[in-house]
This record gives C-alpha cells, sequence and structure tokens, in this order.
C-alpha cells in the first residue's frame, strides 16, 4: 500500500477536535480551542465532543460519527484528538478505511490514541502523529519544547529527537513506528479483526521499522510482560531493526526497569537507545508514525 504523507499545517486552516476515547473536560478544551485560534487557526468540535458514556466520550457510533465526520469533511485540514483514556480500540471494527485513505488529513493524538494512529497506517496507509493533545498539553501554560517539537513537526516535517543513554549501541534504519506501550499490545491482539481493507491481517509493519515506546503508571512486572508478548510475535521480531525508548513515568523500580529494557533490546538484537521525549508527561516531542528514519548513538533522524 502507498503511503500517505498529509499536507502540512498551515495558517488559516481547519483544525477538527473530537474525542475517540474518553470523556473531556469541557473547560480545558475550550481553553486550548482558544490557543489554537490565537496562533492563527479556526477550530471546530465534533458534534459529540461533550458526549459521555461510563468513562468514555459518549457511545461507540457516536464517537465514530465523529471520527468519519472530521475526514469526510473537505473543509477540515487536521484533526486532534481531545484526549487519551479508553475506548478507541472499541471502534476499529467499524472503522471505514477506505474514507481515511480517500480523504488523507493531518491526525494527532497519543496515548490511546495509538491504536487508531497504527490502524491508520496499515489500513489506509495514512502517516499520522504521536503528537500533544488539546486537553493535556493546550489547555494552560504550554511547555516550550512541546509547543516547538509539535508546530516543526506539524509545519516542517522536521524536528531533532535526542536521547540521554545507550542501552545497546548501534545504528538502526526503518520506519518509525509504535505508540504507548500498553495500547501497543492491545491493538496487536486484535489483529484477526476483518478488516475493510483485504488482506490486512496483522498491524505490525511488512517493512523493518524502528519501535518508538513510552507509558505510565505501570510497574516494572507488567511492562516486562507487554514487552515479553511483543518478543514472542514472529513477525514483529523478524522486522525490528532498533528500539527509542521513551519515558516510563510513574513506574515502581527503575533500577529493574533498566535490566528489563536491556533484556528487550538483547532478545530483539537490535540497537536501542532510552531518554527520548516521547512520554505522558509535560515535555513531550512529536514523530510521525510511518516515514523513514536513522538512529545511531546521537539522535534519531527523520529522513
Amino acid at each position: 500500500m502507498k503511503l500517505i504523507k498529509p499536507k502540512p499545517l498551515e495558517k488559516g486552516d481547519i483544525i477538527a477536535i473530537i474525542a475517540p476515547s474518553g470523556s473531556v473536560d469541557k473547560d480545558k478544551v475550550l481553553s486550548a480551542k482558544k490557543y489554537f485560534e490565537d496562533k492563527g487557526y479556526n477550530v471546530v468540535f465534533g458534534k459529540n465532543l461533550f458526549g459521555e458514556k461510563r468513562y468514555m466520550s459518549g457511545a461507540d457510533f457516536e464517537r465514530l460519527d465523529d471520527l468519519h465526520e472530521a475526514f469526510s469533511n473537505s473543509d477540515i485540514n487536521a484533526v486532534f484528538c481531545a484526549r487519551g483514556g479508553f475506548g478507541a480500540v472499541r471502534l476499529l471494527p467499524y472503522i471505514d478505511f477506505n474514507l481515511i485513505q480517500n480523504n488523507p488529513k493531518i491526525f494527532c493524538g497519543y496515548s490511546d490514541i495509538t491504536a487508531l494512529s497504527l490502524a491508520f497506517f496499515k489500513c489506509s496507509g495514512l502517516i499520522t502523529y504521536s503528537a500533544p493533545m488539546p486537553q493535556g498539553d493546550f489547555a494552560g501554560d504550554v511547555s516550550k519544547l512541546t509547543e516547538k517539537s509539535f508546530f516543526n513537526v506539524l509545519c516542517r516535517n522536521f524536528d531533532i529527537y535526542n536521547h540521554t543513554d545507550i542501552v545497546l549501541p548501534g545504528e538502526a534504519n526503518g520506519i518509525i513506528w509504535g505508540g504507548n506501550l500498553s495500547t501497543v499490545v492491545s491493538v496487536l491482539a486484535c489483529d484477526n479483526l476483518k478488516l475493510s481493507v483485504s488482506g490486512i491481517n496483522s498491524f505490525i509493519p511488512d517493512e523493518k521499522f524502528i519501535f518508538f515506546t513510552e507509558d505510565i503508571g505501570e510497574p516494572v512486572y507488567k511492562i516486562d510482560r507487554m514487552l515479553s508478548q511483543l518478543a514472542n510475535i514472529k513477525q514483529f521480531k523478524k522486522n525490528i531493526a532498533g528500539i527509542a525508548f521513551g519515558e516510563f513515568s510513574d513506574t515502581d523500580n527503575v533500577e529493574w526497569l533498566k535490566e528489563v529494557l536491556l533484556e528487550f533490546a538483547v532478545k530483539m538484537n537490535v540497537p536501542a537507545y532510552s531518554g527520548f521525549k516521547f512520554t505522558h508527561g509535560i515535555e513531550k516531542q512529536t514523530i510521525p508514525i510511518g516515514v523513514k528514519a536513522s538512529m545511531n548513538q546521537k539522535e534519531l533522524i527523520l529522513l
């Protein structure tokens, strides 16, 4: 499938804010709307943005409708997910991937939104962005690093990604692929879905990839279990070319975590570096999922 890179974001573009996952804080999203309008963009809301059903922003069909509407509306240039949480994986069997493919545009989010990004990439060929979100990142004091990286990547297709620690040295080349670890694992459990694009039987890339990942609030034994699950998938082990570890914040034992990350890199037999600004934290970098990249002992570079 041919990869599709959306047009860069430009002043005056229309941004749709939708909530495919958790229920949102209205005041924070309104604050984020003002932030983007002050930057020179126009903002519209999905009609079900402020819906509620348990911990989600409405029923599955309501959240799906906002997603489809945002992509089908030719006036909209970018789709920003308000927040993560839970709910995106529930939408996977019902997404019209042909609609996504025929109406490519910027799509941003991280955490639970990883489920949609990986599905869009594999089933529609659309390059999406693991990026900060309106509610958590643009509703108050915005980190300068977060802001700079976000607009660098969306407007200029450029950023510099530095790591802080060498886990296993070496050089790696491949497409950038991954996201929130627990969500990646949950998506790969959906590989048997009868997706609307024929021939798709795995969300794992068919080519070599540099795996980037992060998580929050997970004890080391759970991180170990999730990485071990990935290590046991033949296609994952076959195609992984390198690992870019982000932050595993609020975990229980930093020294054990270092051991687990090293063990995983050794099992995969690929170069690995940690300390990238892929995180649930305040300072985070935006990275496009699906573009070619190179990684070495100094940095990760988009090609």
